[in-house]
């Protein structure tokens, strides 16, 4: 029998693949803040919406890979790509959906989101519509991700959105400073990075051998399977969309402040989120081959992973606090404000490298009900209701950043309790065409 691959080896590359885009996000963040405080709120508001969609749908990669992954632990490669295919054809048709939501309704939902017509939700605005036309590109790429990593090919999707990533990274100071098309111009280097992402994953499935129409069958249970995972980012992505609303009527250095640092908390998920892709791949093909001391041997160690990496995460941060704020601002108001929400961003690393290993190892179970269930309910409970009492009771941006911290702390406490038992070991296997 051919030795698994380690938690690291699958890790690594899957850690390039998820920093890439925030990485990429913050430094737009950075370019963006020296133009201003109001085109800085208007990314945060636009950049919140279009983050919200691809969130909304990440299930596209995350139930593509624990599907794919069951099939190639059992033996059918065939059939794990065959998953890719109609997890591409659908990221097509719900990314139209997206752009067409966006198209129609930007201005409302940007107003919504920032308080009221203003500067900011004019900004925010214009980013929307131009930033939205790569939302099939941007579903796209997570398709081609989940089939990937389900049959434990991870460089590949490396390259892929560095390519993209590259282009992104190169064009957005281009085209925001020095062709001085301003905040315009970072939503085009958006979209012509994800271009060249979803082009790169397209031409992968295309070389493989097998059907390439879309089977309403294979759709229904990809539907199935992500149904709960659908139901699991949408409560989480309203919640940060609560929270972005309660900011934003706080004030607009509260606002910028809470953008640098939301966009670092999401950096760091997706950088701690590396392990909760290798649980993924290495739960779902040992269930797949009926190997259940393999599958709680990972659970094991992607949680020891993941507590020693918020711990060193932690304390870069807490060492770092008076350097990073700057670089993304020269605002004096919002670096201030950026050091309220920096306590509670350091603090939290070492609770959430655990909680998002085991989120994966959950996942890789077909567990996704219990973390439906559970992220709902610390969302409902923690983070959504000291959102909202952040302003009538004067905390602030520290009060929704609590909300943030109870969110994490409550998540933790359900997945170990969950883990610790065995019934995540027998949870219902929907991988089926």
């Amino acid at each position: 029998m051919t030795r698994p691959p380690s938690v690291l080896a699958l890790a690594a590359p899957a850690l390039v693949v998820l920093a890439a885009e925030p990485l990429y996000l913050l430094v737009d963040t950075a370019v963006v803040g020296n133009l201003g405080t109001v085109a800085l709120g208007g990314l945060a508001v636009g950049g919140a919406l279009l983050a919200w969609a691809a969130a909304l749908l990440n299930f596209l990669a995350y139930g593509t890979t624990a599907r794919a992954a069951r099939r190639a632990g059992a033996g059918d490669r065939a059939g794990a790509v065959a998953e890719g295919v109609q997890a591409t054809w659908l990221a097509l048709a719900l990314g139209g959906a997206v752009l067409l939501v966006f198209q129609l309704l930007a201005g409302p939902l940007t107003r919504v989101l920032a308080g009221g017509a203003g500067p900011v939700a004019a900004a925010g605005e214009t980013w929307l519509r131009i930033a939205s036309l790569g939302a099939p590109l941007l579903l796209v790429s997570l398709a081609g991700n989940g089939w990937l990593r389900g049959v434990q090919e991870l460089r590949r999707p490396m390259r892929y959105v560095l390519a993209g990533s590259l282009v992104s990274l190169v064009l957005c100071p281009l085209l925001v400073h020095v062709a001085g098309l301003g905040l315009p111009g970072s939503a085009v280097a958006n979209v012509a990075g994800q271009a060249v992402s979803a082009a790169l994953f397209v031409r992968a499935i295309l070389r493989e051998d097998v059907g390439r129409r879309p089977r309403a069958a294979a759709l229904r249970a990809q539907l199935v399977i992500g149904r709960d995972l659908l139901l699991r980012a949408a409560v989480l992505q309203l919640a940060f969309l609560v929270a972005t609303g309660v900011v934003a009527r706080a004030g607009t250095a509260e606002l910028g402040a809470h953008q640098i640092a939301v966009q670092l908390f999401f950096f760091l998920a997706l950088v701690l989120d590396a392990y909760a892709i290798a649980a993924q791949t290495l739960v779902g093909q040992a269930l797949g081959g009926g190997r259940l001391a393999d599958a709680r041997s990972t659970a094991r160690r992607v949680s020891l992973w993941g507590l020693g990496t918020g711990v060193l995460v932690a304390a870069v941060l807490l060492a770092l606090r008076p350097v990073v704020p700057p670089l993304f601002t020269d605002d004096p108001a919002v670096v201030a404000e950026a050091g309220v929400a920096w306590w509670f961003l350091a603090g939290m690393q070492p609770l959430a490298g655990v909680v998002f290993a085991l989120d994966g190892v959950l996942m890789g179970a077909g567990d996704v009900g219990y973390l439906r269930t559970v992220t709902i309910g610390a969302a409902l409970v923690g983070f959504v209701p000291l959102s909202l009492l952040a302003v009538p009771l004067g905390w602030g941006l520290a009060g929704v950043w609590a909300g943030l911290t109870l969110f994490i702390a409550l998540r933790l406490v359900a997945v170990l309790v969950r883990v610790a038992g065995d019934r995540w070991l027998t949870a219902p296997d929907t991988v089926t065409v």
